[in-house]
């Protein structure tokens, strides 16, 4: 679905004005396909046919915007692939789940993790972006870590396995993932990491 068609639905169904929320939705999907590097309030504008003013009034700066971006993407993640884990029993199931979600949204989207995307954009430049970036990273190894420990203390995992140590190959494996998906355009991506993640949780069981 294009950025104006989405416009167009938020249109069609009565809204009045384009939401702010509609026009972030767009804004993501801009960001999928040029980079968020390359997303401002002009590109953005041209998409969902709006003046430039009006975008400003809502965003202020290309930062501000990229920002919101970011927050929009990441609480898209955390609901569509932690809270489901989350509402799952602790231990080895809530780690699976978080791994079934977290590939369900990578192979949906075509144009692959936005996050994933923007780490190569904003590894280099310091700034609030790239720093926000490794915010984003960080809570989510700490809460694989997290799901970890109640493995552990659930009795599924062993206690001398190194929470932050797993939740690190975890997200190796993850992000290969998306390498895997998105630029080696590898149909066997997502049953590799499956297996890289079972051998993961085999090596950590009691």
């Amino acid at each position: 679905m294009t950025g104006r068609t989405i416009v167009r639905n938020y249109l069609r169904v009565g809204k009045g004005e384009v939401t702010k929320q509609a026009v972030l939705e767009v804004a993501a999907e801009v960001a999928d396909r040029i980079g968020l590097a390359g997303l401002t309030i002009g590109s953005l504008a041209s998409q969902v046919e709006m003046s430039k003013s009006g975008l400003f009034g809502h965003f202020r700066s290309k930062e501000s915007l990229q920002l919101q971006v970011l927050a929009y993407v990441r609480q898209n993640f955390v609901e569509s692939v932690v809270h489901p884990a989350l509402a799952t029993p602790r231990g080895e199931r809530r780690i699976r789940v978080l791994v079934d979600h977290w590939l369900t949204l990578g192979l949906e989207r075509q144009a692959g993790c936005l996050f994933v995307a923007a780490d190569t954009e904003f590894d280099d430049r310091p700034g609030p972006i790239r720093d926000q970036l490794v915010r984003d990273h960080r809570d989510l190894m700490e809460s694989i870590a997290q799901m970890f420990r109640t493995g552990i203390s659930e009795g599924e995992f062993r206690p001398d396995v190194d929470p932050e140590q797993f939740a690190h190959d975890l997200y190796g494996v993850m992000l290969g993932f998306f390498h895997a998906h998105r630029l080696m355009n590898d149909p066997m991506a997502a049953a590799r990491t499956r297996r890289a993640v079972d051998a993961l949780l085999g090596n950590a069981r009691i």
